[in-house]
């Protein structure tokens, strides 16, 4: 077995590609031979040693892989025999085998390359438990969503351009064209100008129902406070805590800098706030497979369409990590073996 080791906390250059034995599949698990793992911002957290549900290092990380079935363990069915799949891993996915317990592995459609298939669950999932689940967007609403040309970013597109909601979206001013051309109604560039009064004018002060927000620290008050009347704000991340050199004073300084919502705030002003982590929920596989089957349902309709922005080797995940640190990538960053 291949697979991609965080050696040390530190930068890109403590990648390193290991070889392993081959897992064995126990009872209720198959064996899945990795055409394409995806590869998101938690990796790189973890890689800096920043991200507290990441194994200790040294470790190999990775949350969702697409490939071949090759073997089962006792109590599965041998119809999984040579299946393309895509499936979700508990770490450990960016390797070229992996063992998944068959409730966190879907067929591959066929239309879908292994890439792009390696590029649907945990984007799509989150922007899925965003949009839907727990932000319930509804077509006479507005949504805006910070780092719009990121993997999730394009998957929220996808899924509130199928609502019908008016999409809002922070990106840099080269990402504009192609964002439009996925959907986006009104992108914002953030880089050279404050947001917040761009939001304001697009939508006469108003602001808008709800906010999907990755960044963190005192950006969720600002997201908040651009909330109109019984909108609602969806944290998922906090990559402002990775800027820079990235450590663990960075993280206790954004901590110091994120807000506290109290309820009797949220109830004089009707607005809600809520937070998305994938992977808190394994404990939930009935709930997960019934979102992925729905987002597998909207490709084969053909509106949910994976953007997969570039794929790297295994020896070339340093770069990969580097690449998708400096914001180059528009949609997903694919590893390959």
């Amino acid at each position: 077995m291949k697979r991609i080791v965080i050696t040390r906390a530190g930068s890109p250059e403590v990648l390193q590609v290991q070889q392993g034995a081959d897992p064995t599949p126990l009872p209720g698990e198959v064996r899945i031979r990795v055409k394409a793992a995806g590869l998101n911002f938690a990796d790189i957290m973890a890689r800096k040693g920043l991200y507290p549900d990441a194994p200790p290092l040294p470790c190999t990380v990775g949350y969702e892989v697409a490939g071949v079935v090759d073997a089962v363990g006792s109590g599965v069915e041998e119809s999984w025999l040579n299946m393309e799949v895509a499936a979700l891993t508990r770490f450990g996915g960016q390797a070229d085998t992996v063992v998944v317990q068959t409730g966190q592995v879907f067929p591959k459609p066929a239309g879908l390359s292994f890439e792009q298939a390696a590029a649907i669950p945990v984007n799509y999932l989150t922007a899925w438990q965003l949009l839907v689940v727990m932000g319930s967007l509804k077509s006479d609403e507005s949504v805006l969503i910070h780092n719009a040309g990121g993997g999730v970013g394009l998957a929220a597109i996808d899924i509130a351009s199928h609502i019908g909601a008016t999409i809002y979206g922070t990106a840099s001013a080269r990402k504009h064209d192609f964002l439009r051309e996925r959907g986006l109604h009104h992108p914002i560039d953030y880089r050279h100008q404050d947001w917040g009064p761009q939001l304001d004018r697009l939508t006469d002060g108003k602001g808008v129902d709800l906010i999907t927000d990755p960044i963190g620290g005192d950006h969720f008050r600002k997201s908040y406070k651009h909330l109109r009347s019984t909108g609602r704000l969806g944290m998922f991340g906090i990559s402002t805590a990775s800027e820079g050199a990235g450590s663990k004073w960075s993280l206790v300084k954004m901590a110091v800098k994120t807000p506290f919502f109290h309820p009797f705030g949220l109830m004089n002003v009707n607005k809600g706030v809520f937070g998305v982590n994938m992977g808190h929920l394994w404990h939930e596989q009935e709930k997960v497979r019934r979102w992925m089957e729905a987002i597998m349902a909207g490709f084969e309709a053909g509106w949910i369409r994976p953007h997969v922005d570039k794929v790297f080797r295994f020896e070339e995940a340093a770069a990969a990590h580097r690449y998708m640190e400096e914001r180059g990538n528009t949609g997903k960053v694919i590893l390959v073996p």
